[in-house]
């Protein structure tokens, strides 16, 4: 064991986060697209009551993922992270397709991202090639992720202060437009009286926007990956996880309450919100009323940032826990070198060789490759949240049924076990019900439901292909591994 304030890592990676790239890489998580696009079609289909709503259930059950994980990434730092819980605390088996279900997931996000970078561009530059510009932003990926650890965490420290600074201007903003004292008249409650606001559509379309609220908080669980690399983990990751719950309050909650408040529902421009849609981003939208004509282009740069934050958090996440496998003989030994930085490089370019899919954006149209590989990788995110909960509630079991004293965990999760329980359900919901729209018809359609629950299928075989090869088996909880090889004990 090491001393209380000395590092050391089993796997020799170099920590370089420190508190602030922490609090940053949990508050910069989940602000994204999700917020600056998604937020208008949620309130167009359920209304900003069903918004609002949406996001605070979904809110919910992620700040109960995010405790599950703290105590499980305060206790045991670890660059693998959710493969190394669900190994040493459910089934080894569960561990193995955790952890390739995640670098899955994140590569072909880095794709998906690169390819919606290279739409966003093209609002300044509409006649430019594709392959160029995919290139150039796979390459600063690149780059940020090799010089170093805490070249990844300086960059997204400044990723995320920006995309903060919008929200925080945007809700000033706002506020003073509510009640009249910038961009005309006040307008109060107004638009939530307009037709059946402020709760529109029925059951199912209540889902399908709880399920979007879901992609939209989804990289949150990088803290738990970044931990492994923290100067002082015993200290940064619960003051990171304790910032999870006001960034839902304030950052998703009130900014979709203001958009509510001023843009009504039936507003045509809130559900062509998307990518390729910028100028009718509800942030523009909000931003153009109060009078402010560089909204669209404003909102267009700190979009693109937020892309790049999320290609940069994935080539980061997906090559830390691509390189945990090959240490724990899960993946190829090759992918378990680190250079004399402490980056591990043959997992870094084996992800970017999947980042470089987003070139054939280029050959097949923008916007095509893009959609596809987003719904290839959507339900991955979903699965590891699902992992963590098991793998928090099987770690609590056990550490209770080995004896030991709850006092002594570093950082202890509140309402054990409602928390994980209530997570597992929700996750189990939003897997089970991604396309029930799909049996909607005279007919189903069944090209929906295989792009929307291919990868259920795929993980399975992963899973149970690795149980049977190596006849694993549920692991008791008199038999979990909790000792913590080499990690500081704070």
């Amino acid at each position: 064991m090491s001393s209380n304030n000395n590092r050391v890592t089993e796997d020799h990676l170099k920590p370089g986060l420190k508190a602030r790239h922490m609090t940053m890489i949990a508050l910069g998580g989940s602000i994204g697209t999700g917020l600056f696009l998604a937020s208008g079609g949620a309130i167009a289909s359920a209304g900003p009551g069903g918004a609002i709503l949406a996001y605070v259930a979904v809110g919910i059950m992620v700040y109960f993922l995010m405790t599950s994980l703290g105590e499980l990434a305060t206790y045991m730092p670890d660059s693998g992270s959710f493969e190394t819980y669900a190994s040493r605390f459910v089934d080894p088996s569960l561990g193995f397709a955790m952890g390739w279900n995640f670098w899955y997931n994140w590569a072909i996000t880095i794709a998906a991202e690169l390819s919606a970078a290279t739409l966003i561009i093209k609002y300044w530059f509409p006649d430019t090639s594709s392959l160029l510009w995919s290139m150039l932003f796979l390459a600063l990926i690149v780059a940020l992720n090799i010089l170093s650890v805490k070249g990844y965490g300086e960059s997204e420290y400044w990723f995320a202060a920006i995309k903060i600074a919008v929200v925080i201007i945007f809700l000033i903003v706002g506020v003073l437009m509510i009640f009249g004292i910038m961009g005309g008249k006040a307008v109060g409650f107004s638009n939530f009286t307009i037709g059946d606001a402020p709760f529109h559509g029925g059951f199912f379309t209540f889902l399908g926007v709880f399920m979007a609220a879901g992609f939209s908080f989804q990289g949150t669980e990088m803290v738990g990956v970044a931990a492994g690399e923290s100067h002082n983990p015993r200290e940064h990751v619960p003051k990171a996880i304790r910032q999870v719950f006001w960034r839902i309050l304030v950052f998703y909650i009130l900014a979709i309450l203001v958009i509510g408040l001023l843009i009504p529902y039936t507003n045509p421009n809130l559900l062509e919100s998307g990518i390729d849609s910028i100028g009718v981003s509800p942030f523009t939208l909000v931003f153009e009323k109060a009078g402010l004509a560089f909204a669209a282009s404003a909102m267009n740069a700190v979009i693109l940032t937020s892309v790049l934050s999320a290609g940069n958090s994935g080539m980061y996440a997906s090559s830390r826990v691509l390189y945990s496998l090959a240490k724990r003989g899960k993946a190829p030994k090759f992918l378990a070198r680190l250079n004399r930085r402490g980056i591990p490089m043959n997992a870094l370019l084996l992800t970017t060789l999947v980042g470089m899919l987003a070139f054939f954006a280029s050959l097949f149209g923008d916007g095509v490759v893009y959609t596809w590989l987003l719904n290839a990788s959507g339900m991955c995110g979903f699965i590891t949240w699902l992992g963590i909960a098991i793998s928090h509630y099987r770690f609590r079991r056990a550490y209770v049924a080995q004896g030991r004293d709850l006092n002594d965990l570093p950082y202890k999760a509140r309402w054990f076990p409602f928390g994980p329980i209530f997570a597992f359900v929700l996750c189990t919901i939003v897997i089970l019900g991604q396309n029930l729209s799909a049996f909607a018809g005279d007919k189903i359609d069944w090209y929906g439901l295989v792009v929307s629950y291919i990868t259920i299928p795929l993980f399975l075989a992963i899973w149970l292909g690795y149980k049977w090869a190596k006849k694993s088996k549920l692991i008791p909880l008199e038999e979990c591994e909790l000792d913590v090889p080499h990690a500081n004990q704070k």
